[in-house]
């Protein structure tokens, strides 16, 4: 395939076989963007586990401190009794019957879901449609709560969800090609370092294999996780 002027420009400005800095690779996503809407900013994380044990299956959430730079549609399904302090959270739809049949019908027009643990088995005929999405609520991600209000604003504020996946990848947004370097940065090595402390005491050698940078289309930049305080 031949190479656009473009193409080439772009990949001039990755040095063969280099290993970036957190803050270098930062700065060279926004570079090598392509891409004329504001794109996302993921990270894909090669970790030294096998996801098939059970304690190595890795799922958790992190705070991103500047935020995801995307507005998410939360959904909370609970009981009467919830529905006020959730909507005062900012919840973009809540109630319970009335969803659990919409989204039974397919819709799912929203990015997170919140369940309070008294309408779980109501919520878990949902299974079959949230759960290959992945957004089935889950304790482990804090969206199974009697505390709705708390939850509804953590996800507002760019509380996200990662677990890895069954190549032991973890994918991750860090924000968008728009912010600036140093909010790339600094989300992203709060996503590592919240990784690194969940380290399963049974998995041996490397943990961090590779570690890339990249946006929407873009080339990926490798990152070198000891250039990040805390890994």
């Amino acid at each position: 395939m031949k190479l656009t002027k473009k193409r080439k420009q772009v990949l001039d400005k990755l040095e063969k076989d280099k290993v970036y800095t957190i803050q270098e690779a930062a700065s060279l996503v926004k570079e090598v963007s392509t891409t004329k809407f504001d794109a996302s900013v993921d990270l894909h994380i090669r970790l030294g586990i096998d996801p098939r044990k059970p304690d190595q299956a890795l799922r958790g959430t992190v705070t991103l401190p500047h935020g995801t730079g995307k507005s998410k549609t939360v959904i909370v399904l609970c009981s009467p009794d919830k529905e006020e302090e959730a909507t005062a959270a900012g919840a973009d739809y809540v109630g319970l019957d009335e969803y659990v049949q919409k989204i039974q019908g397919g819709w799912t027009d929203f990015d997170v879901v919140i369940a309070t643990p008294n309408v779980m088995s109501k919520v878990g005929r949902l299974g079959r449609i949230l759960g290959p999405r992945g957004l089935m609520p889950n304790p482990k991600t804090g969206t199974i709560t009697m505390n709705v209000g708390e939850a509804v604003g953590e996800v507002k504020k760019g509380k996200i969800s990662f677990r890895v996946d069954k190549f032991g990848i973890i994918h991750s947004s860090v924000g968008r090609v728009s912010f600036s370097p140093e909010k790339i940065a600094g989300n992203a090595s709060e996503v590592l370092r919240t990784i690194a402390k969940m380290k399963p005491a049974s998995a041996k050698g490397i943990y961090f294999k590779s570690i890339y940078m990249a946006s929407t289309m873009g080339l990926g930049v490798p990152v070198d996780v000891k250039s990040i305080k805390g890994v």
